[in-house]
């Protein structure tokens, strides 16, 4: 584990953001334009400016499967790790080239698709296989009442299961629905993890907070991890760096879960 000096109730590491510059290729699905760059530059340089160490790049689903800049981005800086988006037929001896490279996981950014992937599917098996065999994890972002259409599959192929956004339980049922419940059950199992990331997008401050009550408890600080979802992908004007780093202070008040969810889960978890 690097050894840091800091802050100790600091959380060192950002877990899930995002770079992308104006000249990158749009996919045709794209839900959403930057209006401005998220460069590499600007992303360490507010990583420095707020104490944080190390950060987890999550591939953008509105680029498809252009990961060149989020590899690029692990090249010049160690301190950065990135997943990445791919089709499931992808060469596998591509993927470990990428494991060098600072690629420690593929995303499936699968809210607003409608036609999902069959996870059960031969050439699905297939995929999750080399995920597994590179210790690589899913980092999976769904509504939290799709999830169950996901978990089993990812279970049984014995990859690493990372969870975006609390989850995202639904606002009307809470995290007394049939999804979230499912998730804390997968969490228990002992090879899912959940990101505190993306407070904002969550529909009410009682929700975050009853989601993150509920999961410290099913799942402790050691399956939990932070997110700024820096740069705040259509809430661009409304959040800044600072307000996510005081959203995890103000759901995890107690300094040594705030310290193991900001710095040691993660470290464990994606730099070792």
């Amino acid at each position: 584990m690097p050894n840091i000096n800091t802050r100790p109730d600091a959380p060192l590491v950002d877990a899930h953001a995002h770079v992308w510059t104006n000249d990158m290729p749009l996919a045709p699905t794209a839900w959403h334009r930057p209006p401005t760059e998220a460069s590499i530059e600007h992303f360490v340089q507010t990583l420095d400016t707020n104490g944080v160490t190390f950060a987890v790049i999550a591939a953008a689903s509105i680029y498809g499967t252009y990961n060149d800049y989020m590899i690029e981005a692990c090249r010049r800086h160690r301190r950065l790790r990135t997943t990445v988006i791919l089709r499931p037929a992808h060469p596998f001896a591509d993927m470990k080239a990428m494991a060098d490279q600072g690629v420690v996981g593929i995303r499936l950014q699968l809210r607003n698709v409608k036609d999902i992937p069959d996870l059960s599917s031969p050439e699905y098996r297939a995929h999750l296989g080399h995920i597994a065999e590179l210790g690589w994890h899913v980092h999976l972002h769904d509504d939290g009442a799709r999830l169950p259409l996901y978990l089993d599959a990812l279970e049984a192929s014995g990859v690493k299961i990372v969870v975006d956004h609390f989850g995202r339980p639904d606002a009307e049922t809470g995290i007394a629905g049939a999804g979230f419940q499912r998730l804390l059950r997968s969490v228990e199992k002992g090879r899912t993890w959940v990101k505190l990331s993306a407070a904002f997008r969550l529909p009410s401050e009682q929700l975050r907070a009853e989601a993150t009550a509920a999961l410290l408890r099913h799942a402790g600080p050691e399956r939990l991890v932070w997110g700024s979802d820096w740069p705040f992908a259509a809430f661009e004007s409304s959040m800044d760096y600072g307000q996510a780093i005081g959203s995890l202070a103000r759901l995890v008040p107690d300094a040594a879960a705030r310290r193991r969810i900001g710095c040691e889960t993660p470290l464990q978890l994606y730099f070792t």
